[in-house]
């Protein structure tokens, strides 16, 4: 089974940002472990970019998505309509639990179009996504 990871804006600093809320590991390194801990084909991209995360949920012929749109959950519609329009079943993730947080975190105009959402469980969050994924 083919999985994308997507990450959105920021997530490229996990490891060095706000270690409090999201850890002290880079992505990089744990998705080493994820490749190790899990017999998919994974593949990972990131960008702070809109546009640049849009193209790559269209162009995937992955068998599913997880997604940390990071803060274009709160903001883009255009993601959004983008999940709907693909065929592919995406899985909406979050390291911090976004309800505890702000309360502009609190919406997620994704969570509507995902197959299942799965916040604050740190990092562990994409293995639980994974985990769904494996038992397809």
């Amino acid at each position: 089974m083919k999985i994308l990871i997507v990450n959105g804006p920021k997530l490229n600093l996990l490891g060095t940002r706000e270690p409090q809320i999201y850890g002290n590991v880079s992505f990089e390194d744990y998705f080493e472990t994820l490749k190790d801990e899990f017999k998919m084909d994974l593949s990972y991209f990131q960008s702070d970019n809109e546009q640049d995360l849009i193209s790559a949920l269209k162009t995937s012929s992955a068998d599913g998505i997880i997604i940390n749109a990071g803060s274009y959950t709160h903001s883009s519609i255009a993601l959004r309509d983008c999940i709907s329009a693909i065929s592919i079943p995406v899985v909406e993730v979050h390291i911090s639990n976004i309800s505890a947080r702000e309360s502009f975190r609190h919406e997620s105009f994704l969570s509507p179009v995902c197959v299942g959402c799965i916040f604050g469980f740190g990092l562990k969050s994409y293995a639980l996504a994974l985990q769904f994924f494996n038992q397809k």
